[in-house]
């Protein structure tokens, strides 16, 4: 799931580009920008942040990129 931390005037911006980067996963957002209670739930400092939640809603794995994510997901859905 995609979260975004747009600003109201932003949400039309936020959609085009869901659609043009033909993201297939959810995405979601409050468009309360860094006010939005996701940025102290998950405790995000900057973007992008990435948090793995298993089946049991819990963090797994917070801030990995690249390879890393990779293994990683790789991993958890063996």
């Amino acid at each position: 799931m995609g979260v975004s931390l747009d600003k109201t005037e932003g949400a039309a911006a936020w959609k085009k580009a869901i659609a043009a980067d033909q993201l297939t996963w959810y995405q979601i957002s409050d468009l309360k920008y860094w006010e939005s209670p996701m940025v102290k739930l998950y405790a995000i400092r900057g973007i992008p942040h990435s948090v793995l939640v298993d089946a049991n809603g819990i963090i797994v794995a917070k801030d990995l990129r690249g390879k890393a994510l990779h293994d990683k997901l790789e991993e958890l859905l063996k």
